[in-house]
């Protein structure tokens, strides 16, 4: 065993190695990614945050009975977000959302172009899905310590784990529903001339448009779950006082923030899930 053991491959110090390469010849690149995404935040945090919160709440419900027409969900909508209100966790709930929208934005802006491209190339899921594996399965702190030596302390790096931990969720479901594209249909395109674009938008993305959309839900929902490891590398919202609560034992403030996280949850996955899903 001693012989093993004592020829260690090296798989830290190469990571090390790696990671004072970029932070030696990738600062310019890194503070411009940073500067981005911070601005892609701030502007969602002022969105948020500059009306009167009952504004936000009325837009809220508004929408809500616009997607659903009738009375239940933004009913609940209302009152989900009055009482995280009463909690006084309104603050904290917007920089959980612009955290949370900022991730969904990302994730399927990259994910469904490459789960798309992957459904066209079977090779290209076979080559991904080990690297779409370890970014689930790796423990988050362990791409927490790259992410906040390359982009410091903040929303940013909080950001950049929840992308991570949350973007191969759209890129399965995206090739999984193109992928499944019934054969007749295909045929049915080519033979009336469609064009390999013609058939991607007009037949494999409606009929793969439930997997995209439960991509989203799942993207919002993996994101939630990392508001509090955010908040250990300094990204603001729920998971701050989550922490706090932690660290003091105080379960009172641990289930006020709790139930603010489960309601912010719940109306987003209803938001963004088909009618006929969100009656169930």
């Amino acid at each position: 065993m001693d012989w093993l053991t004592g020829h260690k491959v090296p798989i830290g110090r190469w990571a090390q190695s790696g990671v004072d390469w970029l932070t030696a010849n990738g600062a310019a690149f890194f503070d411009a990614v940073a500067d981005v995404l911070r601005t892609m935040i701030d502007a969602i945090l002022w969105l948020l945050k500059t009306p009167h919160p009952f504004v936000i709440v009325g837009l809220a419900v508004a929408l809500a009975f616009a997607l659903r027409r009738s009375l239940g969900f933004p009913v609940f909508v209302g009152a989900g977000l009055l009482l995280i209100i009463n909690q006084g966790y309104w603050k904290e709930t917007t920089e959980t959302l612009a955290l949370v929208l900022s991730s969904a934005i990302i994730c399927m802006a990259v994910g469904v172009p490459i789960g798309i491209l992957a459904a066209r190339r079977p090779w290209l899921m076979t080559a991904i899905r080990p690297v779409l594996d370890l970014m689930q399965t790796i423990p988050t702190f362990v791409y927490l310590i790259p992410a906040l030596i390359l982009f410091g302390l903040g929303m940013v790096p909080g950001l950049i784990a929840t992308v991570i931990f949350a973007l191969p969720a759209p890129i399965r479901l995206t090739q999984l529903g193109v992928s499944s594209t019934p054969r007749h249909l295909v045929e049915a395109a080519d033979a009336f001339g469609a064009t390999s674009w013609q058939r991607l938008w007009k037949v494999e993305l409606p009929w793969a448009m439930p997997q995209i959309m439960a991509g989203l839900t799942q993207t919002i929902m993996l994101s939630l779950s990392m508001v509090v490891i955010a908040a250990l590398v300094g990204a603001d919202g729920l998971g701050v006082p989550t922490l706090r609560a932690l660290n003091q034992v105080n379960i009172a403030r641990g289930f006020e923030v709790g139930v603010a996280i489960v309601l912010i949850a719940i109306i987003l996955d209803r938001f963004f899930r088909r009618s006929g899903e969100a009656s169930r």
